[in-house]
C-alpha cells in the first residue's frame, strides 16, 4: 500500500471522526473540535513544508485559513464586546501569518500561529470546563 493510500485513508478517517465529533458538541465543544482540527491540520502543514510537498502543503493552508475564517464568521459582534474584537484581529494576523507562510515557508511563522492558537485553545477549553 503506498504512503499516498496511507495518507488518503487516514484523511477519510480524520473527517468522519470530525464529523461524528461535531455533530455531538455543544458551542463551547464545537469550537474546541475545530481548534483541533486546525491544531492537527497546521501540524501536518508542517510536515508537508519540511518534506517540500508543496501541494500538500497549499492544501493543508488553505483548509487553516477555511477554519479560521469560519470560527471568525461565528463571532457575535454585537453583544460579546471588546473579548469578540480581538479574536477577530487575532484571528485575521493569523491568516495573514498564514498567507505568508504559504509563500515563504517560513516554519517561524508557523510556530507563531501554532502558540497563539494553542493558548486560544487553552482559554476555550477552560471556559468549557467551567460551564461544566
Amino acid at each position: 500500500m503506498s504512503t499516498y493510500h496511507l495518507n488518503e485513508t487516514y484523511d477519510s478517517y480524520r473527517s468522519v471522526d470530525l464529523e461524528a465529533r461535531a455533530a455531538a458538541a455543544s458551542p463551547y465543544q464545537l469550537v474546541l473540535v475545530l481548534f483541533d482540527g486546525l491544531l492537527d491540520e497546521l501540524a501536518r502543514a508542517r510536515g508537508h513544508i519540511q518534506a517540500k510537498r508543496y501541494e500538500h502543503k497549499g492544501r493543508s493552508l488553505e483548509k487553516c485559513l477555511n477554519i479560521l475564517n469560519g470560527l471568525s464568521s461565528a463571532l457575535d459582534y454585537d453583544n460579546g464586546g471588546e473579548l469578540v474584537h480581538e479574536l477577530a484581529r487575532l484571528y485575521d494576523y493569523c491568516i495573514y501569518r498564514l498567507s505568508d507562510v504559504s509563500v515563504t515557508l517560513s516554519l517561524e511563522g508557523l510556530d507563531e500561529v501554532e502558540k497563539l492558537l494553542g493558548t486560544l485553545r487553552e482559554g476555550w477549553d477552560a471556559v468549557n470546563a467551567k460551564r461544566g
